[in-house]
């Protein structure tokens, strides 16, 4: 039988909403050369014509959250029986990727 693992995190506070252009261009592009930096040749938000940048600014609104706090719960079969939870393993080291390797390291973790 499977069960459900999982990781979160919650974050509270008041959120803030704005449709200050220059805010959200510097955001956007602070975002962008973060996601872009691995690459080749990254790309810019200033590398894209000013009209496009302009009508895609126009149809976001800005959310800040300043955190009054962070709760975080992980679920990964630690209530199953051993043969479970060596599956569990098992099925993570199968996967490969990221997150999974990430995972598997919590796990080891006392």
């Amino acid at each position: 039988m499977p069960t459900w693992n999982y990781a979160v995190v919650h974050a509270r506070g008041v959120p803030t909403f704005t449709h200050d252009r220059d805010w959200m261009l510097a955001h956007v592009s602070s975002l962008t050369d973060a996601h872009e930096a691995a690459e080749g040749a990254p790309w810019a938000v200033a590398a894209a014509p000013a009209e496009y940048v302009e009508r895609q600014l126009g149809a976001i609104v800005g959310v800040e959250i300043p955190i009054e706090r962070l709760l975080g719960k992980w679920k990964a079969s630690q209530n199953r029986p051993a043969a479970d939870r060596a599956g569990v393993v098992a099925g993570l080291e199968r996967r490969g990727d990221g997150a999974s390797a990430g995972l598997l390291a919590r796990l080891d973790e006392p």
